[in-house]
């Protein structure tokens, strides 16, 4: 997909510049955190993001290849094939829709719920470091 890139505007500041550089550098040291800790579970990044996009929707559990495709911001051939592995390694099956035969519906094994929860939970406590993420709702 290519990018989508907005109409240039304004003076970019050397303020501008330290806060994008320190907003990459927080990211980066997110994703090289998260990286890790997949890894040592077994997975790559792109499993767990599937994974992680497969339960995400509010009213349901599972998603479709091009659901995830979008989440991803890939390919739905590359989509599928991430799909294919990730069901070899039985993290995700497939399930054909009662409603469009069209429609392939991917959903998380007992495994891959076991691994999305535990990789969940250590990317939340992380994300929960930068003060502003996963805030305890006010009652």
């Amino acid at each position: 997909m290519p990018p989508k890139h907005s109409k240039v505007t304004g003076k970019v500041t050397k303020s501008d510049l330290a806060e994008l550089s320190e907003f990459r550098y927080r990211l980066r040291q997110f994703l090289r955190f998260s990286e890790e800790i997949v890894h040592a579970e077994g997975v790559t990044p792109l499993q767990y993001m599937l994974m992680l996009h497969t339960r995400a929707f509010a009213d349901r559990d599972w998603a479709t290849v091009g659901e995830l495709a979008e989440r991803l911001q890939a390919s739905s051939h590359g989509t599928v094939a991430l799909v294919t592995r990730c069901e070899a390694a039985g993290l995700v099956m497939r399930v054909p829709s009662a409603h469009d035969r069209r429609q392939v519906q991917v959903h998380l094994t007992p495994e891959g719920e076991r691994c999305l929860l535990k990789l969940a939970a250590l990317h939340k406590s992380e994300v929960q470091s930068f003060g502003w993420a996963f805030r305890e709702e006010s009652k």
